[in-house]
């Protein structure tokens, strides 16, 4: 088969630059600024990668440490809207305490190196009741998102208790706030944005950006706003029997389409199109704020987001052109407790989807207790690349082939784009969508055409591209001294080992590694495993086995040395990068054998280099039990680990500490019981109380959608399982896991509504430390699950979770984890 071909050429016109009215304080020694191409800080053209996670959802003593698994996940901007409702549910009683403090929230993202982005509103959606605004505002101002002074007014103290909260945090005073949001998804009031913004500046606030979200044809006022743009691998906002939207699909194809009109579209009329929407080619980079880290589910609507659906359509936006990859949600969270009303989305405000009561999980890279999932491996990976390579990628524009995809239902044609520069770039390729499955592409390699250079051809032997693979792959990338023209595998970032510099790449799993150096760039060539043959000016490398020990020596042509170290697709996976006891490493940690049914917890590193009065410390979140973690280049002297006895191995080209825990109660390891059984030693059981009635008759509400079940149900007619928790069972750091069938389900201490969820076939996790310990401990947990009605409009994704007739839990486990505290040597 031939090469699939690309050429990319030189831009008919260069960026366009201070053509913005978008300014950073003077003086700051990093200097923002907007070209029609990219951002840049410095002088440097920058890649910003935002997540969001609301502060007001997550309990304040536990920020710093969720932050820092953020910045772990290669997270460099952190987004929070600033909920009113949260803050003024009373009027008049601005609340920035505890966990609605702002100001602390704002100040630890600035004590670890972390920019952060409010947004604002007022109105911020969020799946939040009223979208945010306060029931006694609606109350009074009836044309609520408008100039009217009645809404004004009331908005004009509002920005003024943030700017309050925020003062000192500027860029002019060295906080981290780089961005301000202006409102949400309003799309047809060009100048009450302007309104807002002015006022947002009146009332002291001050950024180098000032954003608005960009979907839906919305009508911004010229140059005032950065447009930014999102993306969805699914919704819970269409409607139950819509089946996969459209909208979501496009996502997985390579395109310069930056719109969707998919977000929000329940909120909006669908005619707003023609309204003269705002151009952004040409004038603004393709930047993001809400590309799906997961996805909520509704009552009606309860779509499953995996990992592989969340890596595929972030890589793809970056070949597609993206230079500010933002994630929604990238943590997830839990409803705070009204003091008037329950805080969800409803249709009882007139809303058209009803979401839980108390869960904001969100099927987030991190979960609603900071769980790790899949996901935020998946992301890693690719923000590892965008931190080291970041500045190479954000100025280069995004070629698509002249043989594209002929539509959506086009699932035989391979999608794939390249970032340029005159002669060198990035490949990217998509074969993932979720849903529906694409064919592996057999006898595939491709020809690239550069502007200033000879055209590429890749690999030297052709490889199959596998159902469900993604992947970046470098052309022409210099490390070092030395020119990589291509490699198989994805760049992943760079370190310092044994004086040289390592580069680091993930293989993908069923496509051979093969590397091709630039013969003039090198002087000499060390292979472990496989062969190198010089053609021409090229050494080609094959047969490579990706792991540990896969590091190929170079030694340049000026004298430098440079290694490339290939890890297998899993192991590249446990990548972390970051400052340990005193020099930057790169740590591969895994989750061990575990214990029990605890073994299901992911496993995730942080660097503190503020802990230990600045000495620093790398802490390991994970499964109760044993672990170890590599580390490359090691330090001098095995690290001293809290609790635990260390022992040291070698692994390839990393040094690996096997960690022993030498404190854990061995009852509570990890474990499941039987509902009904006795249980293991000292684990308790699950006992039924009540059986399920007969299921709620189905109720409709707003657009005709399915509404949640009213409350009395969960006292009457719900099944009924009463839980104790075992004497001696540590609370912190313990995770109930639930087992069960049915509709809805609700958890309560005593009369006290604790956690609910939707099914939507995953397991149901509520963290003990959440809960009120004396109650808990002495009155117990009562779970409460409710059947769902043959005939309800619901959709669930999972085929396993479909029925939803029998309300029963299965299995509960308590899934212990633990904090490996890893100090200096």
């Amino acid at each position: 088969m031939p090469p699939l071909r690309l050429k990319s050429s030189t831009p008919a016109e260069p960026p366009l630059t201070g053509h913005l009215p978008f300014s950073d304080a003077p003086g700051v020694p990093d200097p923002i600024e907007v070209t029609s191409r990219c951002l840049t800080r410095g002088g440097r053209p920058w890649f910003p990668v935002s997540g969001e996670f609301h502060y007001s959802r997550y309990p304040a003593g536990e920020w710093e440490e969720e932050l820092l698994k953020m910045k772990a996940g290669g997270v460099t901007a952190v987004a929070s809207y600033v909920i009113w409702i949260h803050h003024e549910e009373v009027e008049g009683r601005i609340r920035f305490d505890g966990d609605r403090d702002l100001r602390r929230f704002a100040g630890l993202c600035a004590r670890h190196g972390l920019d952060f982005v409010p947004r604002i509103g007022p109105w911020s959606h969020a799946e939040v009741r009223n979208g945010g605004l306060p029931d006694w505002l609606l109350a009074r101002a009836r044309t609520p998102r408008t100039d009217n002074p009645a809404y004004l007014e009331p908005v004009r103290t509002w920005y003024e208790a943030i700017a309050g909260q925020l003062s000192g945090l500027d860029r002019a005073h060295g906080g981290p706030i780089i961005a301000i949001q202006i409102e949400n998804e309003l799309y047809d009031r060009p100048g009450h944005l302007l309104t807002l913004k002015r006022m947002a500046q009146a009332a002291g606030l001050s950024a180098p950006l000032w954003t608005s979200t960009a979907w839906g044809g919305v009508r911004l006022p010229p140059d005032e706003l950065l447009p930014l743009y999102g993306g969805y691998p699914e919704t819970f906002w269409t409607e139950a029997d819509g089946g996969w939207p459209d909208t979501c699909r496009t996502h997985f194809f390579f395109t310069h389409q930056r719109d969707d009109e998919g977000i929000g579209a329940d909120l909006r009329p669908t005619t707003v199109r023609g309204t003269e929407p705002i151009t952004t080619e040409g004038r603004f980079p393709w930047a993001t704020c809400e590309l799906g880290g997961g996805m909520a589910v509704s009552y009606h609507r309860r779509p499953r987001v995996d990992a592989a659906d969340v890596g595929a359509l972030g890589l793809t936006k970056i070949g597609c052109g993206s230079v500010w990859q933002g994630y929604y949600m990238f943590h997830g969270g839990t409803n705070p407790v009204g003091e008037r009303t329950t805080l969800q989305e409803s249709h009882a405000t007139g809303y058209p989807n009803d979401l839980p009561v108390r869960t904001y999980d969100f099927q987030a890279p991190l979960g609603e207790y900071g769980q790790y999932r899949p996901s935020y491996d998946e992301l890693r990976l690719q923000h590892l690349l965008l931190a080291d390579f970041g500045h190479l990628v954000a100025p280069m524009a995004s070629f698509l082939p002249a043989r594209q995809p002929v539509g959506q239902d086009d699932r035989d044609t391979l999608r794939w784009a390249v970032r340029a520069a005159e002669d060198s770039g990035f490949l990217f390729v998509n074969n993932h969508q979720p849903h529906e499955a694409l064919p592996e592409h057999p006898d595939t390699s491709f020809t690239v055409e550069f502007p200033a250079g000879p055209a590429l051809t890749f690999p030297s032997t052709s490889v199959t591209v596998p159902t469900g693979a993604y992947f970046c792959w470098p052309l022409r990338l210099e490390v070092g001294g030395l020119r990589l023209d291509w490699a198989t595998a994805q760049p992943v970032c760079t370190v310092d080992a044994d004086g040289r510099t390592v580069l680091v790449l993930a293989a993908t799993d069923g496509i051979p590694v093969e590397l091709a150096l630039d013969a003039r760039t090198s002087a000499s060539v060390r292979v472990p495993s496989g062969q190198s043959a010089t053609l021409d000016d090229r050494v080609l490398i094959t047969g490579l086995r990706p792991g540990t020990d896969a590091l190929v020596e170079v030694d340049t042509a000026d004298g430098e040395r440079v290694g490339l170290l290939v890890l297998d697709a899993k192991t590249a996976r446990t990548a972390y990068k970051g400052v340990a006891w005193g020099a930057e490493r790169l740590v591969l940690c895994e989750a061990g054998a575990g214990l029990g049914l605890g073994a299901g917890v992911g496993v995730g590193v942080v660097f503190d280099e503020h802990a230990r009065d600045g000495q620093g410390e790398v802490r390991v979140h994970g499964p109760a039990g044993d672990t170890s973690l590599a580390v490359l280049p090691a330090p001098r002297r095995p690290p001293v680990v809290t609790g635990a006895r260390v022992r040291e191995s070698g692994d390839g080209v990393f040094t690996r500490y096997h960690l022993t825990d030498e404190g854990r109660d061995p009852r509570f390891g990890g474990g499941g019981v039987e509902v009904g059984g006795g249980g293991g030693a000292g684990l308790g059981s699950a006992e039924l109380v009540r059986a399920a009635g007969p299921a709620p008759a189905p109720v409709t509400g707003v657009q005709g959608r399915a509404s949640a079940p009213a409350d009395e149900h969960y006292d009457t007619t719900a099944a009924e399982y009463a839980l104790t928790v075992p004497d001696g069972l540590p609370l912190t750091g313990t995770l109930l896991r639930v087992h069960w069938s049915g509709d809805v389900a609700r958890a309560y201490v005593g009369d006290r509504l604790v956690a609910d969820q939707f099914h939507a076939g995953r397991v149901w996790d509520i963290a003990l430390d959440r809960l009120p310990a004396f109650a808990l401990r002495g009155e117990g947990l009562r779970l409460r699950v409710l059947p769902r009605a043959p005939d309800a409009r619901v959709y669930v994704a999972d085929a396993s979770a479909a029925d939803g007739a029998v309300a029963a839990v299965g299995r509960v486990e308590w899934v212990a984890t633990r904090t490996w505290v890893i100090g200096e040597v």
